[in-house]
């Protein structure tokens, strides 16, 4: 995921403004769009994390509430910036992580990056191929659909992808209901960084959820 991150800096830098004329890839949505240019440096952005399971002897740990904070400092280009991204508090609090000369919007990588962590131990598996159908899902069987955000109280226009990765996988019995994972991307360039929500949800057949797991922007954050 990490590879992914510097490749889809590269590239982004490179890509122009998403035409709303035509309905762009996930991948362009999500790793190829300059997603930073429209946050002012100095300007904070501030996303609240939850996390929920409902399965019996809660692998996953207690529900959580906390926040990912990025400090958004001028990059060497202008379309660029340098940040700074902490990641949780207390004891769940991880080192504080720095980037430079971001177009992407880091959050969108570190919130994947946690979430597979978590998922892989649960499931004993690799997490490289948990990665890979990720990829692969946003790459090849994703949906996108135009969608509308609130921003200061206006309706402004978004992007919705949905992928399912793991709905046909090969393995999927081996998931223990986990094939059932959604992962839903909500971005608006109205947005300061345009990532507005991600959410991943798996859903027990007989009832409950296995695993809710989202990230949501919070506008009056500082």
């Amino acid at each position: 995921m990490r590879r992914l991150v510097l490749v889809a800096a590269v590239t982004a830098a490179l890509a122009g403004p998403v035409s709303a004329e035509e309905t762009p890839t996930a991948t362009k949505l999500l790793f190829e769009t300059n997603q930073l240019a429209n946050v002012p440096p100095g300007r904070p952005l501030s996303y609240r994390y939850t996390r929920f399971s409902g399965i019996d002897g809660a692998p996953f740990g207690p529900p959580v509430e906390d926040r990912i904070r990025e400090e958004v400092a001028p990059g060497p280009n202008p379309e660029t910036r340098n940040l700074k991204v902490e990641m949780f508090s207390g004891e769940r609090r991880m080192p504080t992580a720095s980037y430079e000369d971001m177009p992407g919007n880091p959050v969108l990588v570190r919130f994947l990056e946690h979430h597979l962590d978590d998922l892989a131990k649960v499931l004993k598996g690799n997490p490289r191929y948990i990665k890979n159908a990720i990829r692969r899902a946003l790459r090849e069987t994703a949906t996108v659909t135009p969608t509308e955000v609130e921003v200061d109280g206006a309706k402004k226009p978004g992007w919705r992808v949905v992928a399912r990765p793991f709905v046909d996988d090969p393995i999927r019995d081996r998931l223990r209901g986990f094939d059932s994972l959604t992962y839903t991307f909500v971005v608006s360039p109205a947005v300061p960084g345009q990532i507005v929500s991600i959410d991943a949800k798996a859903t027990n057949p007989e009832g409950g959820i296995l695993l809710q797991e989202t990230l949501t922007h919070e506008p009056t954050a500082g």
